[in-house]
Formats: C-alpha cells, structure tokens, sequence
C-alpha cells in the first residue's frame, strides 16, 4: 500500500499570496521555480534557488504542504511526510 500524506487538513487555500517568491520580491532577488504554501498562501522559491525561501517557510512555520507554481505542473510535496502527491 503507498504511503498517505497524514496532513491533508492543513490545506486551506490554493491562492498565492504575490505572482513571485516573497522575500526575493522585497529584497530584488531573483528565483528559479515558485513554490505556494497551501496553508497560508504564502509564495516561495524552490530548493534549486540560492535562497529556498519555500523550505525556509517550512521550517519557520510548519505549514506541511507546498505545491508548485510552474506551468504545466500540479504536483504537491509534503515536507513532514516526504511524499508527493497531486491535489485537486
């Protein structure tokens, strides 16, 4: 049986907070991919970005659930759980 994500319930929102990552916007940085927290909406950039604001956000807040804002992508990463997973 595949592994389950057991923190569903945090997923609250699907609304990006900004149309890029956050920090970098303030502090005129750049990103390479774009990351929602779907717990709060918060836009962050990816591990593959000299500031991985999006894993940051994680560890500052512990909202589980990340999905990524690339066109053409719809997959969903929980932090806690390590598993992958597509949200509808």
């Amino acid at each position: 049986m595949p592994a389950r994500c057991t923190h569903l319930k945090s997923v609250k929102t699907a609304a990006p907070n900004t149309d890029g990552c956050e920090e970098c916007l303030a502090t005129g940085d750049t990103w390479v991919h774009l990351r929602l927290c779907r717990a709060c909406g918060h836009v962050g950039c990816c591990d593959n970005s000299k500031n991985r604001h999006a894993t940051k956000h994680f560890r500052k807040t512990g909202h589980p659930i990340i999905t990524s804002l690339e066109p053409g992508e719809g997959w969903s990463w929980c932090y806690v759980d390590e598993i992958d997973m597509e949200l509808r």
